[in-house]
C-alpha cells in the first residue's frame, strides 16, 4: 500500500522535520531533484502530490520544525520547476502566506525567505496573486523581529521589480483599494511601505497614479505628521511630484474632488501639513479657480485665520494664505467670468463663514472678512441687501465698531456705509428710513457705552460723513436726538460731539458752507433741524448760530446765560468755543467784527455777544485770548444797531427765530429740572 506521504519517502520526511537546518536543507534538495525529474517527464500529478503533502503535513503542522522544513521544500520545488512554477503558483504561494502570520518568528522568517525564492522564480506569473502578497507584505514590514523585517525588505524590493517589469498586466484598479485601506495606518513602517509603493509606481511612465490621487490624498497628508523625519521627507517628496504632474496637465485628474481634503488639512495644527495643503490650494485656484468657486466658504474657513500668523515659523503659511485670498478675490473682481463666478459662490454659506470671522478673531482676519463683505455688497448688492444685511448689522455695530483696532473700525464703517447705500442703489431717491434705522442703532450703542462714545464716537462719525451724505447724517442724528426726553445728559454729550466734528473736520467744509447761507431755503431747513437738537447743549447752540452768522440771535442767547446754572462743564464748553473762534473755521466771524456791512449791525451784535461770553469766563488764559481779540475791534457801545436791516442773514431767511428761542429755553429748562431731580435722588 502506498504511503500517505508518497512520493516523499519516510526518511526524507523525517529529515525534513529535523530540528537542524542542515538536515532539512538536505531533504529539500532531495525533493528538488524529485520535482526536476517529474517535471522532465511532464508528470504533473506527482508534482501536485508533492506540493499537497508539503502543504498538508508540513507547512500547516503544529510542529515549527516541520513548518520550516515544508517552507524550504516548497521553495526548492519552485526552483526545480523554474518557468513552470506559474502552473502551480497558488498551491505554492498560499501555504507560505499563511505562515507569514505564525506566532513563531523563526517560521515567519523562513516563510519570507521561501516566498522570496518562489517569487524570484515565478516573476510576472505572480501578478494575479498581487493583492494577497501585498496584504501579507504590509503586515510583515511591521514585524517586531528585525530578521523578519529584513527579509520583508528583500521581498518588497523583489515584488516591486516584478511589478515594474509587468506594468502592462498590473491592474491599478486592484492596487488602489489596497492602498486606500492601509494608508491610514499609524505604524511608521507601514506608512513607509505604502509611500514607497506609491512612489515607485508613480515613476513608471506607463502607470498614471495621478488619476487615483483623490482616493489617497487624505492618507498622504496624514502620513506627513509621522514622527520619523525620513518618512515625512518621503511623503513630502511624493506630494511634490504629484503637484508637479498636476501643474503640467491640470486635466489629468479632477481637482474639485480634492479641494475638501485640502481645506480640512489647511486647518491642521501641524505646520508642515497646513503649509503643504495651502500650497496645493493656491496652485489649484491658479490652475482651475473658476471650477472651485463653489468651495469658497470652505477656503475662507481654512485661509482667513492664517492671515493673523505673526511668528517666523508660520510666515510662509501667512504669505500663502494672503496669495490665496488675493487670487480668490481676483476671480470675482476682474476675471471675464466675474458674474458667473459670483453666482457660483453660494453666498449663504460664504456669508455665514465671514460673519463668524467678524467675531472673536484677530485683526488681519477681521479686516479680510470685512473687505470680502464690502466687495460682495458692491458686486451683488441686491441679493446681499435682501438676504444678509439684517444679520450683519448687529455684528458690525456691536462687535466690529467696538474693536480695539482703528483699522477694523474704519473698515466696518466702510461696510456699513455700503450696506446703507446699496439699499437704495436700484432706486432713484434717497431712503432716509435706512439711514435712520442705522443711526438709531449707532446712537443706542453710544448711549449704552460712554467709553465707546468717548474713544470711538468721533472716528466713527467722521468716517461716516466721508462715506455717506454728511448732511443726511447730521439731519438724521438731529431728528433722533431732538426726540430724546429721558436721557438728556446723553443727548447733550452727543450734541457736543457732533458740534465739535462739524466745526473741526475738513470733510464737513461743504456742510459748514451750507449752514452759512440760511437765506437759502434748504440751508434754513437744515439749520432749524440742527438748532432744535443743538438746544440740548447751550454752548453748541451758540457755536451753531455763530457759524450761521445769526449774530443778533447769539447776543440774545448769551443774555440767557445769566439765568442758567454755570457749571464746570459749561465753562469748559465756553473755553473750547473761544479757542474755536480763533480757528480758521471762524475767520469770517472775526472779519465780521470790523465789517461795515448792514450798517454795522452784525458787527455790533457779534461784539456784544462776545463781550457777554467774556463776562461769563473766569480770568484765565482763554479770558485773555478773547479780550485781546475784542481789543482789536472798534468800540460799538452807544451806537444804535439797525436791527431791522433787510440785508442781515436772519431777516432775509424764513426762519422763525422767536419760535427757536422759545424752544431753546424750554429744552434748557428740562435739563435744569432733570439735574435738580438727580441731585435730590443722590441725596
Amino acid at each position: 500500500m502506498e504511503s500517505a506521504s508518497a512520493p516523499i519517502s519516510e526518511a526524507c520526511g523525517r529529515a525534513l522535520s529535523d530540528k537542524t537546518y542542515e538536515k532539512r536543507k538536505m531533504a529539500a534538495s532531495e525533493i528538488e531533484k524529485m520535482v526536476i525529474e517529474f517535471n522532465a517527464k511532464k508528470n504533473v500529478a506527482q508534482i501536485r502530490r508533492i506540493i499537497e503533502v508539503l502543504s498538508r503535513d508540513f507547512v500547516t503542522s503544529n510542529d515549527s520544525n516541520k513548518k520550516k522544513g515544508g517552507l524550504i521544500a516548497l521553495a526548492a520545488t519552485s526552483i526545480a520547476l523554474q518557468k513552470d512554477t506559474e502552473h502551480f503558483i497558488e498551491e505554492l504561494v498560499n501555504p507560505v502566506l499563511n505562515c507569514l502570520m505564525d506566532t513563531d518568528k523563526g517560521v515567519r522568517y523562513f516563510a519570507s525567505e521561501s516566498l522570496y525564492n518562489v517569487i524570484k522564480v515565478a516573476r510576472g506569473a505572480i501578478i494575479p496573486m498581487f493583492p494577497s502578497l501585498f496584504v501579507s507584505l504590509s503586515r510583515l514590514v511591521t514585524d517586531p523581529d528585525q530578521a523578519v523585517k529584513n527579509g520583508s525588505e528583500l521581498l518588497d524590493r523583489m515584488l516591486k521589480d516584478i511589478v515594474i517589469e509587468s506594468n502592462a498586466t498590473f491592474d491599478l484598479n486592484v492596487f488602489i483599494p489596497l492602498v486606500r485601506e492601509r494608508i491610514f495606518a499609524k505604524n511608521s513602517f507601514a506608512r513607509q511601505f505604502i509611500i514607497s509603493w506609491i512612489s515607485v509606481l508613480n515613476t513608471v511612465p506607463e502607470i498614471n497614479m495621478v488619476i487615483y490621487l483623490p482616493e489617497i490624498l487624505l492618507g498622504l497628508y496624514q502620513i506627513l505628521e509621522d514622527p520619523m523625519p525620513e518618512i515625512q521627507r518621503m511623503c513630502e517628496s511624493l506630494l511634490t511630484q504629484f503637484l508637479k504632474m498636476i501643474k503640467a496637465d491640470p486635466t489629468v485628474t479632477d481637482l474639485s474632488q480634492m479641494v475638501n481634503v485640502l481645506i480640512v488639512q489647511a486647518q491642521s495644527s501641524n505646520v508642515l501639513i497646513q503649509y503643504t495643503a495651502l500650497i496645493w490650494l493656491k496652485e489649484f485656484i491658479q490652475l482651475s479657480g473658476e471650477s472651485l468657486i463653489g468651495f469658497s466658504s470652505g477656503i475662507f474657513t481654512a485661509v482667513l485665520p492664517c492671515l493673523s500668523f505673526e511668528s517666523e515659523s508660520k510666515k510662509q503659511i501667512k504669505d500663502c494664505a494672503i496669495a490665496i485670498n488675493a487670487n480668490l478675490l481676483e476671480l470675482v473682481s476682474t476675471s471675464e467670468n466675474k458674474e458667473k463666478n459670483l453666482n457660483a459662490m453660494e453666498l449663504d454659506s460664504v456669508m455665514e463663514v465671514l460673519r463668524q470671522y467678524l467675531i472673536h478673531s484677530s485683526v488681519p482676519t477681521k479686516i479680510a472678512a470685512l473687505k470680502w463683505v464690502h466687495h460682495l455688497f458692491t458686486e451683488v448688492h441686491d441679493e446681499m441687501s435682501r438676504k444678509h444685511a439684517k444679520n450683519l448689522f448687529p455684528v458690525l455695530l456691536r462687535d466690529c465698531l467696538s474693536d480695539s483696532s482703528d483699522e477694523v473700525v474704519l473698515q466696518a464703517i466702510v461696510v456699513l456705509a455700503e450696506i446703507v447705500n446699496s439699499a437704495t442703489a436700484s432706486g432713484s431717491g434717497f431712503d432716509q428710513r435706512q439711514y435712520r434705522h442705522f443711526l438709531m442703532e449707532l446712537l443706542t450703542l453710544f448711549s449704552e457705552n460712554k467709553i465707546f462714545l468717548e474713544n470711538r464716537g468721533t472716528l466713527i462719525i467722521r468716517q461716516l460723513c466721508r462715506l455717506l451724505n454728511a448732511e443726511y447724517i447730521y439731519r438724521t442724528f438731529a431728528e433722533i436726538l431732538q426726540e430724546e426726553s429721558t436721557n438728556l445728559k446723553f443727548a447733550s454729550t452727543m450734541v457736543r460731539t457732533l458740534n465739535m466734528i462739524l466745526l473741526t473736520t475738513s470733510d464737513l467744509f461743504e456742510l459748514r458752507n451750507t449752514l452759512r447761507d440760511i437765506r437759502n431755503e434748504k440751508s434754513a431747513s437744515l439749520f432749524e433741524c440742527l438748532y432744535r437738537c443743538w438746544s440740548h447743549c447751550a454752548v453748541s447752540t451758540l457755536s451753531l448760530c455763530l457759524l450761521a452768522q445769526c449774530y443778533q440771535h447769539v447776543s440774545e442767547i448769551v443774555v440767557l446765560f445769566a439765568d442758567m446754572e454755570i457749571t464746570i462743564d459749561l465753562l469748559v464748553e465756553i473755553d473750547k468755543l473761544v479757542q474755536l473762534i480763533e480757528s480758521p473755521v471762524f475767520a469770517s466771524l472775526r472779519l465780521a467784527l470790523v465789517s461795515h456791512a448792514n450798517d454795522n449791525a452784525d458787527a455790533q451784535h457779534l461784539s456784544r455777544a462776545l463781550y457777554g461770553i467774556l463776562m461769563l469766563l473766569p480770568q484765565t488764559e482763554v479770558f485773555n485770548l478773547l479780550r485781546n481779540r475784542l481789543q482789536c475791534v472798534p468800540n460799538y457801545w452807544g451806537q444804535p444797531a439797525t436791527l431791522s436791516s433787510a440785508s442781515s442773514n436772519e431777516s432775509q431767511s424764513k426762519i422763525n427765530f422767536g419760535e427757536l428761542f422759545a424752544h431753546f429755553k424750554r429744552v434748557q429748562e428740562l435739563h435744569h429740572r432733570q439735574r435738580v431731580e438727580q441731585r435730590k435722588k443722590m441725596g
